[in-house]
């Protein structure tokens, strides 16, 4: 059983592994569902006409149950001090939900236990999220940041895994992404020691004792900006990339649309791991975030412009990498920046409105856009924010 790590001013490489091993589960649990699996199940329900609306209501309901379990269960973890129990709970909880999706046969019974599945989601992430900031230190951030960015890998090699032809019913796909997640996040919990609370290192303006509030602070003001905008088209091609595909090309299946997404997000790991170690090294935390953002911007002008699957394809490589690297990197870095080590769940929770807020605005925004005028409007708003989050970063100091 490894030892307590918060007199240690460095964490063994093993326990950031895990760490990262146990993040991914909750990619694991949500990224082949969101992006696959709840489409299908969706298209077979209501048609291909109905698919966009019920996904839009969907994405809707279930961005508020996911935004208030982070801020209520990353608070309870906070308070009890018992982020374990709280992170296991949530396992258990949100693998009977996930499969419990298969028994869904009518639009009120899905949203249902869509909305409790992101609560019990959520149960788990919240306070696994906190943890990191509890006993990782700022030198290892960048390193943190990029071990993360193998999380989506995961996901979606899980996606690509159960969809594989053949392998699977659409029912027992389910089961197998529960199984998975289980698999990487119990290791974690069974292994590992490690304490609850720990006091990191405060220094410089992010960590300045006047700001007690979250949003009193400018650098979490502008932190928080940065990753809504890359979060916005984040979003948006979370739940419509599917449907995309299959308006430039009917002949794209979920297997193959679920391959892509795994090759890009393989490939986007080891590029933040070695861009987040540069960062620690040099100490240069922003500017990688700053140049992703702006790779971002291009690869959706890109997808905008693209009429064919091959330029379609390559557009979203390019938008996939930048902001894949920018999301893993960005969420290590945050942990730099807000005020309270006691209530660092439960800010976490407040911080995290930009993965949730996207979900209520962009289905509306799609529905207005999209119909009107193509995915390729919708695809160079979504630019226009990517540079955004570029310059919001800009104007931040060098070092936070």
């Amino acid at each position: 059983m490894a030892e307590p790590v918060s007199a240690r001013r460095r964490v063994p490489l093993a326990l950031l592994l895990l760490y990262a091993l146990a993040w991914s589960g909750g990619s694991v649990a949500y990224i082949p569902f969101l992006t696959i699996l709840l489409p299908v199940r969706v298209e077979a329900l209501a048609g291909t006409a109905g698919s966009v609306s019920w996904l839009a209501f969907l994405a809707f309901g279930g961005a508020i149950a996911a935004s208030s379990g982070a801020i209520l269960f990353g608070y309870l973890s906070d308070v009890t001090r018992l982020r374990k129990v709280w992170i296991a709970l949530g396992l258990v909880l949100s693998c009977g939900l996930l499969i419990a999706i298969s028994r869904a046969q009518t639009f009120p019974v899905l949203l249902a236990i869509l909305l409790l599945w992101q609560l019990a989601l959520n149960l788990m992430l919240a306070p696994l999220a906190a943890w990191a900031g509890d006993w990782v230190p700022d030198a290892q951030k960048g390193l943190l940041g990029g071990l993360l960015a193998f999380a989506p890998a995961f996901g979606a090699f899980s996606g690509a895994v159960v969809t594989w032809p053949g392998l699977a019913s659409a029912d027992l796909r389910l089961a197998a992404v529960a199984g998975m997640v289980c698999i990487c996040v119990l290791p974690l919990l069974v292994v590992v020691r490690m304490p609850e609370s720990a006091r990191s290192e405060r220094h410089g303006l992010a960590h300045d004792g006047q700001y007690l509030h979250l949003f009193a602070n400018p650098l979490v003001v502008r932190m928080w900006l940065a990753r809504l905008t890359i979060q916005v088209a984040e979003g948006a091609l979370f739940a419509y990339l599917y449907l995309w595909f299959r308006g430039i090309d009917p002949g794209m299946t979920d297997s193959m649309a679920a391959r892509l997404f795994t090759a890009v997000l393989v490939c986007s790991a080891p590029l933040a791991l070695a861009v987040g170690h540069w960062s620690d090294r040099h100490g240069r935390p922003l500017l990688p975030l700053i140049a992703c953002a702006l790779v971002s911007a291009f690869g959706l002008v890109g997808m905008a412009l693209a009429r064919d699957l091959k330029p379609a394809i390559g557009a979203y490589a390019l938008f996939g990498l930048a902001s894949s690297v920018f999301l893993a990197l960005h969420s290590a870095q945050t942990l730099r920046v807000l005020p309270r080590e006691d209530r660092r769940g439960r800010d976490l929770g407040l911080f995290n409105l930009t993965n949730t807020v996207p979900s209520l605005v962009m289905p509306w925004l799609v529905l207005s856009l999209v119909p009107r005028f193509g995915f390729g409007a919708m695809f160079l708003l979504l630019a226009g924010l990517a540079l955004v989050a570029a310059l919001v970063l800009a104007r931040m100091p060098h070092q936070i």
